[in-house]
């Protein structure tokens, strides 16, 4: 048998098990392997962690890296498609302030669709690439009742300086929060084309709905605790540890085990060694804050939990994952809210999910791109009923 048809092969033991481990299509922006992680069109993450966002963007759309040249060219493009088309302060200002910032996420998606949309694939994905950071800064805002003295858009800023100024913290270090912005957008930009979030977008786009509705979809799969919501956890979880000191460190984590709670931030499912994500937060955050207390937590936990986890040998990968860290830079920055947190999850993945549906949607099968998706269900024996 060959490897093409030994991955084809579908038992009944794959049923019911949330499509883990079957393949269903091909990713032309990234795969994960088990030592190295996430890889962006063929790049290891730890080649690129420092790259700027723009350039990670370029390259998940064109499947390489820009010239200098095409770099600049790249973001004098995203300046032009920037600015947020009428009525979008609107429509935010009338939502319930205690909604959960990713429902506000995706409303504020939608309400972009609505507003102003081109039905091009690519060209939809790229305007929405650009204008999630002015979007992102008025929903923290707004949220905040922080409605006065807005400043306003300057389309021809990076990416992430266009959300700095936008959001306009008084009493942070607005140099750090760039780095650790930058930084966290690069490393969560993609992962591989079957996880909850960017399959839901490309199932949902399948059907041809717009970039937009199929984007609102990935976010409200994001949204959940087991997806993109891990990294809310994570930081209320080093939080609740409280100290850095190792001894009560352990004692803390091994009190989690045996009141069966989870360890958060360990742990992936497909990795093996810590996740290189994480490892250069620790390296960003070791530069930036090493005396900042939540970052002593992360890595005194980076030490004694994998230690401890190894002691299950049902736990095959006890390592630190690239949730553990990126709240606690977050958090430094100025960034008190946990809940906030997915929101960039969901910002920096908007790149990744909008590359996969253009290739789906208008490169694959020769630009035909690929059908609806329609996985097959089976009926349980006792639906089988007629009656007498």
């Amino acid at each position: 048998m060959t490897q093409k048809e030994s991955l084809l092969e579908v038992t009944t033991d794959h049923l019911n098990t949330g499509l883990r481990g079957i393949p269903v299509g091909t990713c032309r922006t990234s795969f994960v392997t088990p030592t190295e992680g996430v890889h962006y069109c063929g790049y290891p993450i730890t080649e690129l962690a420092s790259f700027k966002p723009e350039d990670i963007i370029y390259l998940l759309f064109n499947k390489e890296l820009p010239t200098p040249e095409q770099s600049a060219a790249f973001c004098d493009e995203l300046a032009v498609r920037g600015a947020l088309p009428d009525g979008m302060e609107a429509v935010l200002n009338s939502l319930p302030k205690d909604g959960h910032p990713m429902d506000w996420l995706s409303i504020g998606i939608h309400t972009l669709g609505m507003l102003e949309t081109t039905n091009d694939w690519n060209e939809d994905a790229l305007n929405l690439v650009a204008r999630m950071p002015r979007l992102m800064g008025l929903i923290f805002r707004i949220r905040e009742g922080r409605t006065n003295d807005i400043p306003a858009d300057d389309p021809s800023g990076t990416l992430v300086d266009r959300f700095v100024n936008t959001l306009d913290l008084i009493g942070v270090d607005k140099e750090k929060m760039r780095q650790v912005i930058s930084t966290y957008l690069v490393l969560h930009m993609d992962h591989g084309g079957g996880n909850l979030s960017t399959f839901t977008g490309k199932a949902i786009a399948s059907g041809k709905a717009s970039v937009y509705s199929s984007m609102a979809g990935a976010m409200n799969a994001l949204s959940g605790p087991l997806h993109g919501r891990a990294n809310q956890s994570c930081l209320e979880f080093v939080l609740k540890v409280g100290t850095s000191d190792p001894d009560k460190v352990e004692a803390f984590v091994r009190g989690e085990l045996a009141a069966k709670r989870p360890i958060f931030g360990f742990g992936h499912a497909v990795l093996r060694t810590e996740d290189p994500r994480a490892t250069a937060q620790f390296e960003l955050g070791a530069k930036i804050c090493p005396d900042d207390e939540n970052f002593k937590i992360i890595t005194a936990l980076r030490e004694i939990a994998p230690r401890v986890l190894a002691e299950n040998p049902k736990i095959s990968n006890p390592n630190a994952n690239v949730d553990i860290a990126s709240g606690a830079l977050l958090y430094h920055i100025g960034l008190k809210d946990p809940t906030y947190y997915t929101t960039f999850f969901g910002w920096a993945r908007v790149a990744g999910i909008g590359a996969q549906i253009v290739d789906e949607r208008a490169v694959m099968r020769d630009g035909k791109g690929t059908p609806i998706y329609r996985p097959k269900y089976i009926a349980e024996d006792q639906s089988l009923r007629h009656i007498e």
